[in-house]
Protein backbone atom coordinates (compact mmCIF):
# COMPACT_ATOMS: atom_id res chain seq x y z
CA UNK A 1 0.00 0.00 0.00
CA UNK A 2 1.43 3.36 -1.03
CA UNK A 3 1.80 5.82 1.81
CA UNK A 4 1.49 9.59 1.64
CA UNK A 5 4.92 11.21 1.93
CA UNK A 6 4.53 15.00 2.47
CA UNK A 7 8.04 15.79 1.25
CA UNK A 8 7.28 14.14 -2.09
CA UNK A 9 3.86 15.67 -2.71
CA UNK A 10 5.09 17.63 -5.75
CA UNK A 11 6.78 14.65 -7.42
CA UNK A 12 4.73 12.86 -10.16
CA UNK A 13 3.23 9.56 -9.11
CA UNK A 14 3.79 6.25 -10.85
CA UNK A 15 1.04 5.24 -13.28
CA UNK A 16 1.10 1.59 -12.25
CA UNK A 17 1.87 -0.40 -9.12
CA UNK A 18 5.58 -1.13 -8.71
CA UNK A 19 7.70 -3.80 -7.07
CA UNK A 20 11.33 -4.11 -6.07
CA UNK A 21 12.01 -5.73 -9.45
CA UNK A 22 11.10 -2.47 -11.20
CA UNK A 23 14.03 -0.76 -9.50
CA UNK A 24 16.65 -3.38 -10.43
CA UNK A 25 18.84 -2.71 -13.46
CA UNK A 26 20.50 -5.17 -15.82
CA UNK A 27 23.94 -4.19 -14.51
CA UNK A 28 26.09 -6.78 -12.78
CA UNK A 29 26.42 -5.82 -9.12
CA UNK A 30 30.15 -5.48 -8.53
CA UNK A 31 30.76 -5.53 -4.82
CA UNK A 32 32.81 -8.10 -2.97
CA UNK A 33 30.79 -11.21 -2.04
CA UNK A 34 29.39 -10.72 1.45
CA UNK A 35 29.61 -6.91 1.39
CA UNK A 36 26.98 -5.12 3.47
CA UNK A 37 26.15 -2.94 0.45
CA UNK A 38 24.09 -5.81 -0.98
CA UNK A 39 21.75 -5.73 2.00
CA UNK A 40 21.32 -1.96 1.80
CA UNK A 41 20.65 -2.12 -1.96
CA UNK A 42 18.00 -4.80 -1.47
CA UNK A 43 16.34 -2.77 1.28
CA UNK A 44 16.26 0.40 -0.82
CA UNK A 45 14.95 -1.39 -3.93
CA UNK A 46 12.21 -3.02 -1.86
CA UNK A 47 11.32 0.29 -0.20
CA UNK A 48 11.17 2.45 -3.35
CA UNK A 49 7.71 1.19 -4.46
CA UNK A 50 6.26 2.60 -1.23
CA UNK A 51 6.99 6.09 -2.51
CA UNK A 52 4.62 5.50 -5.40
CA UNK A 53 6.70 7.77 -7.62
CA UNK A 54 7.52 7.55 -11.31
CA UNK A 55 11.02 6.13 -11.63
CA UNK A 56 12.06 8.93 -14.00
CA UNK A 57 11.42 11.39 -11.16
CA UNK A 58 13.76 9.67 -8.71
CA UNK A 59 17.49 10.48 -8.81
CA UNK A 60 20.39 8.84 -7.00
CA UNK A 61 23.61 10.88 -6.86
CA UNK A 62 26.86 9.42 -5.57
CA UNK A 63 30.50 10.41 -5.20
CA UNK A 64 33.42 7.99 -5.22
CA UNK A 65 33.78 4.79 -3.21
CA UNK A 66 32.29 1.32 -3.02
CA UNK A 67 28.89 2.67 -1.99
CA UNK A 68 28.98 5.15 -4.85
CA UNK A 69 28.33 2.42 -7.42
CA UNK A 70 24.75 2.51 -6.14
CA UNK A 71 23.25 4.53 -9.05
CA UNK A 72 24.27 1.79 -11.52
CA UNK A 73 22.00 -0.66 -9.74
CA UNK A 74 18.90 1.53 -9.32
CA UNK A 75 16.60 1.69 -12.36
CA UNK A 76 16.05 5.40 -11.87
CA UNK A 77 17.96 8.43 -13.06
CA UNK A 78 21.33 8.76 -11.39
CA UNK A 79 24.79 10.23 -11.47
CA UNK A 80 28.11 8.76 -10.38
CA UNK A 81 29.80 12.08 -9.68
CA UNK A 82 33.18 13.12 -8.28
CA UNK A 83 34.79 12.55 -4.91
CA UNK A 84 32.92 14.26 -2.09
CA UNK A 85 30.78 16.47 -4.31
CA UNK A 86 27.54 14.49 -4.38
CA UNK A 87 25.75 16.80 -1.88
CA UNK A 88 26.65 19.86 -3.99
CA UNK A 89 25.32 18.29 -7.20
CA UNK A 90 22.22 17.00 -5.43
CA UNK A 91 21.62 20.48 -3.98
CA UNK A 92 21.45 21.93 -7.47
CA UNK A 93 19.00 19.25 -8.58
CA UNK A 94 16.74 19.50 -5.56
CA UNK A 95 16.69 23.30 -5.55
CA UNK A 96 15.90 23.63 -9.26
CA UNK A 97 13.57 20.66 -9.78
CA UNK A 98 10.60 20.27 -7.48
CA UNK A 99 9.49 17.30 -9.55
CA UNK A 100 12.43 15.15 -8.41
CA UNK A 101 12.99 12.99 -5.35
CA UNK A 102 16.74 13.34 -4.82
CA UNK A 103 18.83 10.81 -2.90
CA UNK A 104 22.57 10.94 -2.14
CA UNK A 105 24.57 7.77 -1.55
CA UNK A 106 27.98 8.30 0.02
CA UNK A 107 30.52 6.68 2.33
CA UNK A 108 32.43 7.69 5.44
CA UNK A 109 35.50 8.62 3.37
CA UNK A 110 33.63 10.31 0.53
CA UNK A 111 31.32 12.31 2.80
CA UNK A 112 33.51 13.14 5.78
CA UNK A 113 36.96 13.66 4.26
CA UNK A 114 37.10 15.43 0.90
CA UNK A 115 33.34 15.98 1.01
CA UNK A 116 33.09 17.28 4.56
CA UNK A 117 32.29 20.88 3.69
CA UNK A 118 29.70 19.94 1.08
CA UNK A 119 27.97 17.66 3.57
CA UNK A 120 27.71 20.13 6.44
CA UNK A 121 26.49 22.97 4.20
CA UNK A 122 23.76 20.81 2.67
CA UNK A 123 22.68 19.95 6.22
CA UNK A 124 22.67 23.52 7.52
CA UNK A 125 20.82 24.80 4.43
CA UNK A 126 18.20 22.08 4.86
CA UNK A 127 17.96 21.26 1.17
CA UNK A 128 15.15 18.84 0.37
CA UNK A 129 17.23 15.70 -0.22
CA UNK A 130 17.99 12.40 1.49
CA UNK A 131 21.58 11.37 2.29
CA UNK A 132 22.47 7.72 2.92
CA UNK A 133 25.91 7.64 4.54
CA UNK A 134 27.41 4.13 4.49
CA UNK A 135 29.87 3.89 7.37
CA UNK A 136 32.25 0.92 7.36
CA UNK A 137 35.07 2.75 9.21
CA UNK A 138 37.54 2.09 6.38
CA UNK A 139 38.44 3.07 2.82
CA UNK A 140 37.29 -0.01 0.93
CA UNK A 141 37.61 0.97 -2.73
CA UNK A 142 41.25 2.02 -2.32
CA UNK A 143 42.08 -1.15 -0.40
CA UNK A 144 41.99 -0.56 3.31
CA UNK A 145 43.35 2.79 4.48
CA UNK A 146 41.95 4.32 7.66
CA UNK A 147 38.98 6.66 7.22
CA UNK A 148 37.56 9.66 9.16
CA UNK A 149 35.47 7.24 11.25
CA UNK A 150 38.22 4.69 11.98
CA UNK A 151 38.85 4.29 15.70
CA UNK A 152 41.89 5.82 17.38
CA UNK A 153 44.85 3.45 17.10
CA UNK A 154 43.43 1.67 14.03
CA UNK A 155 46.16 -0.27 12.24
CA UNK A 156 45.77 -0.14 8.46
CA UNK A 157 47.96 -0.01 5.37
CA UNK A 158 48.26 3.76 5.78
CA UNK A 159 48.63 3.67 9.59
CA UNK A 160 50.88 0.67 10.32
CA UNK A 161 51.60 1.97 13.83
CA UNK A 162 48.00 2.97 14.51
CA UNK A 163 45.89 5.99 13.58
CA UNK A 164 46.47 9.15 15.60
CA UNK A 165 43.23 10.79 14.41
CA UNK A 166 40.17 11.00 16.64
CA UNK A 167 37.22 9.69 14.62
CA UNK A 168 34.18 11.64 13.56
CA UNK A 169 30.81 10.65 14.95
CA UNK A 170 28.61 11.26 11.86
CA UNK A 171 25.42 11.66 13.89
CA UNK A 172 27.04 14.20 16.22
CA UNK A 173 28.50 16.04 13.24
CA UNK A 174 25.12 16.25 11.51
CA UNK A 175 23.40 17.49 14.65
CA UNK A 176 26.11 20.12 15.13
CA UNK A 177 25.39 21.32 11.58
CA UNK A 178 21.71 21.81 12.58
CA UNK A 179 20.43 18.92 10.44
CA UNK A 180 16.65 18.70 10.70
CA UNK A 181 16.56 14.89 10.39
CA UNK A 182 19.28 12.53 11.63
CA UNK A 183 19.04 8.76 12.02
CA UNK A 184 21.18 5.64 12.23
CA UNK A 185 20.55 2.06 11.17
CA UNK A 186 22.43 -1.16 10.38
CA UNK A 187 22.82 -2.95 7.03
CA UNK A 188 21.76 -6.37 8.36
CA UNK A 189 18.59 -5.16 10.14
CA UNK A 190 16.30 -4.80 7.14
CA UNK A 191 13.14 -4.11 9.12
CA UNK A 192 14.77 -1.32 11.09
CA UNK A 193 16.52 0.14 8.03
CA UNK A 194 13.26 0.20 6.07
CA UNK A 195 11.48 1.98 8.92
CA UNK A 196 14.23 4.61 9.06
CA UNK A 197 14.12 5.09 5.26
CA UNK A 198 10.37 5.54 5.50
CA UNK A 199 10.77 8.27 8.12
CA UNK A 200 13.50 9.98 6.08
CA UNK A 201 11.37 10.00 2.94
CA UNK A 202 8.46 11.56 4.84
CA UNK A 203 10.68 14.39 6.08
CA UNK A 204 10.82 17.66 4.15
CA UNK A 205 14.36 18.97 4.24
CA UNK A 206 17.75 17.26 4.46
CA UNK A 207 17.53 13.81 6.00
CA UNK A 208 20.81 12.11 6.92
CA UNK A 209 20.79 8.39 7.60
CA UNK A 210 24.03 6.82 8.81
CA UNK A 211 24.11 3.10 7.97
CA UNK A 212 26.62 0.88 9.72
CA UNK A 213 27.85 -1.28 6.84
CA UNK A 214 30.23 -4.19 7.06
CA UNK A 215 33.33 -4.38 4.83
CA UNK A 216 34.15 -8.05 5.09
CA UNK A 217 37.43 -7.66 3.18
CA UNK A 218 39.21 -4.76 4.90
CA UNK A 219 37.31 -4.27 8.18
CA UNK A 220 35.28 -7.40 8.83
CA UNK A 221 33.03 -7.60 11.89
CA UNK A 222 33.50 -3.90 12.71
CA UNK A 223 29.93 -3.81 14.04
CA UNK A 224 29.61 -7.42 15.18
CA UNK A 225 28.53 -6.56 18.78
CA UNK A 226 25.41 -4.90 17.28
CA UNK A 227 24.65 -7.95 15.12
CA UNK A 228 25.56 -10.97 17.24
CA UNK A 229 22.40 -12.30 18.98
CA UNK A 230 24.52 -12.97 22.05
CA UNK A 231 25.48 -9.32 22.51
CA UNK A 232 23.20 -7.03 20.49
CA UNK A 233 20.50 -6.53 23.13
CA UNK A 234 23.16 -5.55 25.68
CA UNK A 235 24.77 -2.86 23.48
CA UNK A 236 22.00 -1.58 21.19
CA UNK A 237 19.69 1.25 22.23
CA UNK A 238 16.63 1.32 19.98
CA UNK A 239 15.27 4.85 20.01
CA UNK A 240 11.51 5.27 19.83
CA UNK A 241 9.89 8.70 20.01
CA UNK A 242 7.83 9.12 23.17
CA UNK A 243 9.26 6.03 24.88
CA UNK A 244 11.69 5.79 27.83
CA UNK A 245 15.25 5.12 26.69
CA UNK A 246 16.03 1.61 27.90
CA UNK A 247 17.89 -1.40 26.54
CA UNK A 248 18.94 -4.91 27.46
CA UNK A 249 17.08 -8.18 27.07
CA UNK A 250 14.82 -7.17 29.94
CA UNK A 251 15.11 -3.39 29.55
CA UNK A 252 17.38 -3.44 32.58
CA UNK A 253 19.51 -0.47 31.49
CA UNK A 254 18.37 3.12 31.06
CA UNK A 255 19.45 6.75 31.19
CA UNK A 256 18.55 9.63 33.51
CA UNK A 257 19.56 13.28 33.64
CA UNK A 258 22.32 14.07 36.11
CA UNK A 259 22.25 17.33 38.11
CA UNK A 260 24.66 18.82 35.54
CA UNK A 261 22.11 17.89 32.78
CA UNK A 262 24.35 15.21 31.25
CA UNK A 263 23.01 11.72 30.58
CA UNK A 264 23.84 9.05 33.13
CA UNK A 265 23.52 5.31 32.58
CA UNK A 266 21.61 3.51 35.34
CA UNK A 267 20.01 0.19 36.10
CA UNK A 268 16.25 0.64 35.70
CA UNK A 269 15.60 -1.36 38.88
CA UNK A 270 17.48 1.29 40.87
CA UNK A 271 15.47 4.37 39.81
CA UNK A 272 11.79 5.32 39.55
CA UNK A 273 10.37 4.87 36.06
CA UNK A 274 9.50 8.56 36.06
CA UNK A 275 13.22 9.45 36.22
CA UNK A 276 14.06 7.71 32.94
CA UNK A 277 14.66 10.03 29.98
CA UNK A 278 11.91 9.84 27.37
CA UNK A 279 13.09 10.16 23.78
CA UNK A 280 11.82 13.27 21.99
CA UNK A 281 12.85 13.17 18.32
CA UNK A 282 10.86 16.34 17.68
CA UNK A 283 12.58 18.57 20.23
CA UNK A 284 13.67 21.78 18.52
CA UNK A 285 16.69 22.07 20.83
CA UNK A 286 19.22 19.58 19.36
CA UNK A 287 21.00 19.07 22.69
CA UNK A 288 18.84 16.04 23.61
CA UNK A 289 19.69 14.28 20.34
CA UNK A 290 23.34 15.31 20.60
CA UNK A 291 23.65 13.90 24.11
CA UNK A 292 22.25 10.60 22.86
CA UNK A 293 24.76 10.54 20.02
CA UNK A 294 27.60 10.73 22.57
CA UNK A 295 26.46 7.66 24.52
CA UNK A 296 28.12 5.22 22.15
CA UNK A 297 31.64 4.08 22.90
CA UNK A 298 34.33 3.02 20.41
CA UNK A 299 33.60 -0.54 21.52
CA UNK A 300 29.99 0.07 20.37
CA UNK A 301 28.64 -0.33 23.90
CA UNK A 302 25.50 1.77 24.32
CA UNK A 303 24.99 2.49 20.60
CA UNK A 304 21.69 4.24 19.81
CA UNK A 305 19.98 3.42 16.51
CA UNK A 306 16.81 4.95 15.09
CA UNK A 307 15.71 8.53 14.55
CA UNK A 308 17.64 10.97 16.75
CA UNK A 309 16.03 14.16 15.44
CA UNK A 310 13.10 14.95 13.15
CA UNK A 311 12.02 18.61 13.23
CA UNK A 312 10.49 21.12 10.86
CA UNK A 313 12.45 24.17 9.82
CA UNK A 314 12.56 26.30 6.64
CA UNK A 315 13.65 24.37 3.56
CA UNK A 316 16.28 25.96 1.30
CA UNK A 317 14.45 25.04 -1.91
CA UNK A 318 11.24 26.75 -0.75
CA UNK A 319 13.04 29.87 0.44
CA UNK A 320 14.91 30.15 -2.86
CA UNK A 321 11.75 29.85 -4.95
CA UNK A 322 9.96 32.43 -2.78
CA UNK A 323 12.87 34.82 -3.25
CA UNK A 324 12.81 34.35 -7.03
CA UNK A 325 9.02 34.82 -7.09
CA UNK A 326 9.34 38.10 -5.20
CA UNK A 327 12.10 39.32 -7.51
CA UNK A 328 10.15 38.46 -10.65
CA UNK A 329 6.83 39.73 -9.37
CA UNK A 330 5.06 36.41 -9.73
CA UNK A 331 3.68 36.77 -6.21
CA UNK A 332 1.88 39.96 -7.13
CA UNK A 333 4.62 42.36 -6.02
CA UNK A 334 5.86 45.44 -7.93
CA UNK A 335 9.01 43.77 -9.23
CA UNK A 336 9.37 42.36 -12.74
CA UNK A 337 11.83 40.81 -15.13
CA UNK A 338 13.65 44.11 -15.65
CA UNK A 339 14.19 44.44 -11.92
CA UNK A 340 15.54 40.88 -11.70
CA UNK A 341 17.97 41.65 -14.50
CA UNK A 342 19.04 44.76 -12.61
CA UNK A 343 19.60 42.74 -9.44
CA UNK A 344 21.73 40.23 -11.27
CA UNK A 345 23.79 42.73 -13.24
CA UNK A 346 23.99 45.52 -10.68
CA UNK A 347 26.00 48.59 -11.63
CA UNK A 348 29.22 46.72 -12.39
CA UNK A 349 28.61 45.90 -16.05
CA UNK A 350 30.69 46.59 -19.12
CA UNK A 351 30.01 46.57 -22.85
CA UNK A 352 32.79 44.90 -24.82
CA UNK A 353 33.09 46.18 -28.40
Amino acid sequence: MTQNFPSLSLVPKAREAQSAKDFKTDQEVRWCPGCGDYAVLAAVQSFMPELGLARENIVFVSGIGCSSRFPYYMDTFGMHSIHGRAPAIATGLAASRQDLSVWVVTGDGDALSIGGNHLIHALRRNVNLKILLFNNRIYGLTKGQYSPTSELGKITKSTPLGSLDSPFNPVSLALGAEASFVARSIDSDRKHLTAVLRAAAAHRGTALVEIYQNCNIFNDNAFEPLKDPATRDEVTIRLEHGQPITWGAGAEHGVVRSPDSSLKVVETADVPASDLVVHDAHAMDPSHAFDLSRLAETSLARTPIGVFRDVDRPVYDDLMREQIDRATGTQGGPAGEDELTGLLAGSDTWTVR
